[in-house]
């Protein structure tokens, strides 16, 4: 599907140049002579460089529509990740680097979702939220507000989160995968 230069928006998954690029951010720019320009920061979903591109309203530019569907995790397979199609059946081995920096919360059997372009997976994104056991949470210093402080903890998949002060080790936490962040206690 053709849009206009100027329509494009953050999320829009872009065909240019022969590559599949994903708009990060974008600015709509009237300099006080010439046309108005969209200025847009994409990433190629294939290779992971990042461009800036000027489009004006005149150019156009081809919109993908990504096929989405549910895979499951099975194993690691050296720097490859096994999933498992949850119609078919099949094993794909995708590199583990697509996963970025969810990469450590991947977990057995987790279902994630791929997005496909042309049959080839392109993403994965995994649950937004997982549960982890802390492994190590620092001491809460003496006169700290409980309020404003959070102290540094590491997860059984070693990332290290920031925690309330209440939180110890042994504690199954609620983690938000993307933000890195702590979410609450597992129920």
């Amino acid at each position: 599907m053709k849009i206009s230069g100027v329509d494009i928006r953050p999320g829009n998954i872009l065909e240019y140049e022969g590559g599949i690029w994903k708009v990060a951010k974008i600015q709509h720019t009237q300099p006080g002579k010439g046309g108005a320009y969209m200025q847009v920061e994409m990433k190629n979903l294939q290779d992971g460089r990042k461009t800036n591109v000027r489009f004006r309203s005149a150019d156009t530019v081809e919109k993908v529509r990504l096929d989405t569907k549910d895979y499951q995790f099975l194993y690691e397979d050296g720097d490859m990740l096994v999933f498992m199609d949850q119609e078919t059946y099949e094993q794909i081995n995708l590199p583990s680097d697509l996963l970025g920096d969810a990469r450590p919360f991947l977990q057995d059997g987790m279902q994630a979702k791929l997005e496909l372009w042309e049959e080839k997976p392109i993403s994965v994104e995994l649950p937004s939220q997982v549960e982890a056991t802390i492994v190590e949470a620092d001491a809460v210093v003496k006169g700290q507000t409980a309020s404003s402080s959070y102290k540094p903890a590491v997860l059984d998949n070693g990332v290290r989160i920031m925690v309330p002060p209440h939180i110890e080790s042994g504690t199954r936490i609620v983690v938000d995968v993307y933000e890195q962040s702590y979410v609450g206690k597992a129920g």
